[in-house]
Order: structure tokens, then sequence, then C-alpha cells
């Protein structure tokens, strides 16, 4: 939170209501009362307004909603603005009452209101006659003052952000009967008591109002960015605790894959079909060794030294072979 107790000062939420119309439950966090009006400890303020941003952080990082609740002039739009900005539900012209107490049959009327929008952007409204297409509009505007921020609201909220508890007492009442926690501005005027988080202020000034809403818009910010943060691990956690085999045989789902290769968000993960292993060989035993008794020793051979061969002569030289003799013819007999 970056505001300060300056902050808070120069933007004036420290001034109360007269003291003719100062409720005496407000007396825990009134500083004083000067020329007849009530003056605001801010320091309790700051105190509380910290608690209160906390716990919408931590309650919408765990996936809730916040409603938001100004139908007073000087909160009208500011409500719309942080409602734009973070997404959430809100109120801005009218409470309906039943709106949390009857909120099956107000889910039935805003059905009927969207399906009237579907026939007006389809051409289906104009075609109808011109009585019946009258009626069918002067009831769609009547729905929308009614149901203006509460048309993308599909379940009951998880907080509910009042500004003015005094002007919005029944709608404070109906969250309170069914046990929704409230966070409101409180001024001097009214009772902190059915608050769980109540934020002494200035609600009739629209830069006091500004501030502790800014505060608020903070916190819803901070709080959606760690829900997104939480999702985006918990997705990678439950990837990473597949099998190896399942991701080949493609019982991963899209959107798993789509975590561990985002490259291939285009093309499908191709199936692989398993691979057949084959059975293992039998195992064979070696056969027991020879008792000790039947080794015989082999005898021992002496070792006899190989012969000395002698060192061959010199080569003398060959004689020269003789003359033949001519041999004699023999003679007859």
């Amino acid at each position: 939170m970056d505001v300060t107790l300056k902050d808070l000062l120069d933007a004036g939420v420290h001034f109360g209501h007269q003291t003719k119309r100062w409720n005496p439950r407000s007396k825990a966090f009134v500083f004083d009362h000067r020329q007849g009006i009530s003056v605001i400890d801010l320091t309790i303020t700051y105190d509380a307004l910290e608690k209160a941003c906390k716990f919408v952080e931590e309650t919408v990082a765990e996936g809730g909603n916040v409603l938001l609740v100004g139908t007073k002039r000087q909160a009208q739009e500011i409500i719309r603005e942080t409602a734009a900005a973070t997404n959430m539900p809100f109120c801005a012209n009218r409470w309906m009452g039943g709106t949390l107490t009857n909120f099956q049959t107000i889910k039935r009327s805003i059905a009927k209101y969207k399906r009237y929008q579907e026939m007006e952007s389809s051409g289906a409204l104009a075609k109808l006659p011109s009585k019946e297409e009258s009626a069918i509009k002067r009831e769609m505007a009547r729905m929308h003052r009614n149901f203006e921020g509460l048309v993308d609201m599909p379940d009951m909220p998880s907080v509910m952000f009042v500004v003015d508890v005094h002007h919005e007492d029944i709608a404070v009442a109906e969250a309170t009967r069914i046990k929704i926690p409230v966070v409101a501005i409180v001024d001097t005027n009214s009772d902190p008591g059915p608050i769980k988080y109540p934020i002494p202020g200035n609600d009739d000034a629209v830069k006091s109002i500004r501030i502790i809403v800014d505060c608020l818009l903070e916190s819803i910010t901070e709080g959606l960015a760690q829900r997104e943060t939480r999702r985006v691990s918990a997705g990678m956690q439950d990837v990473r605790n597949l099998s190896v085999q399942q991701f080949a045989v493609g019982t991963v789902p899209a959107g798993q894959r789509d975590i561990i290769n985002p490259a291939d968000n285009a093309a499908p993960v191709a199936e692989v079909a398993p691979v057949a292993v084959p059975a293992p060989a039998p195992v064979v035993e070696p056969a027991p060794p020879a008792p000790e008794a039947a080794k015989i020793p082999a005898p021992e051979v002496a070792k006899i030294p190989a012969p000395v061969k002698p060192a061959a002569a010199p080569a003398s030289p060959e004689p020269e072979a003789a003359p033949e003799e001519p041999t004699k013819e023999e003679e007859p007999k």
C-alpha cells in the first residue's frame, strides 16, 4: 500500500459528520469534536485500511471475487472505473432487494436480460410487432439499471465492498445474513458493528472515496497476479507428475501439452505405439563344483633344459672339379 498518513490528511479522510448526526457506536475511531464536526483518527484509519487491503488481496488470490457497491452520486463513477479495471461485479445504480438473499431469482432475471440482448443483436427483436418491441426495450432499460454490473457474476461474491454503510444498509444486512464478509468505509454517522473490516473515513467527499478505493484496486490487482502465478505453477506441477509412458502413448491432455512445449500448440503431439518388451531369458544355474576327494593332482613334469645348438663353422670354399678324362670306346669282343 503506497498511501501515507499525509496522503489521507490531504484527501480529507479525517472529516466526519456534524456532531448532531454522530453515532455513539463510532466513538472508538473519533479523535475529537471541533467546531461542531467530528474528527476521525487517521492512525486508526491507516491500520484498518492496511488490514482490509491484505484481506482482500488474499481472498482474490485464492480465487474469490469482490462485489463493489456504491450507489451514491459521489461514488458511482469511481466504482464503475474500479470494476472495469479489475473485471469484478459491481452495483452503482440501485441495490435490488434480495440480490444476495434471493440470488436464484436474480439469476433468472439476468438470464432473461441476456436473452433480450441476443434478440437485439441478431435482429430478431426488430421483426416483432412495434408495440411488443417497445415493451421489451422499456423492460431492457429497466433491467440495465438494475443488473448493469451483475450480468457477469455467476455465483455469490466472496467479499463485498461498500461505500457509505448508512446509505447501503439493505446491502449490508443481506451480506451479514448470509455471512459474507463486508469491507466498508464507515463515517461517524454509521454503525461499524456489522462490518468485519471497517475503514473509518469520510464517505461524502470524492477525493476521500477515491484514495481508499485506489488502495483497494491495488490489492485486487495484486491478488489477481498471485492467482495467475499459482495457476501456472499448479499446471506445471501436474505436468511434471505425468509419467513418461503416458506422454509417449498420447494420453496427456492438450492443455498440459501446451504447457510442456508452447511452440507445438499448432500441431498435436503424435501418438507413438507402445513398444513390446521381450520376455527375459531363463537363468541357467551353474553345476555345483566337484568334491575335494575327486580331485587328483596332475604329476609334475620335470623341466628339461633345451639343447644348445653348436655354432656353425665357417663355410670352406669348394674345390674345383677335376677335368674329366676322355672315355675310351669299348673294343668289340
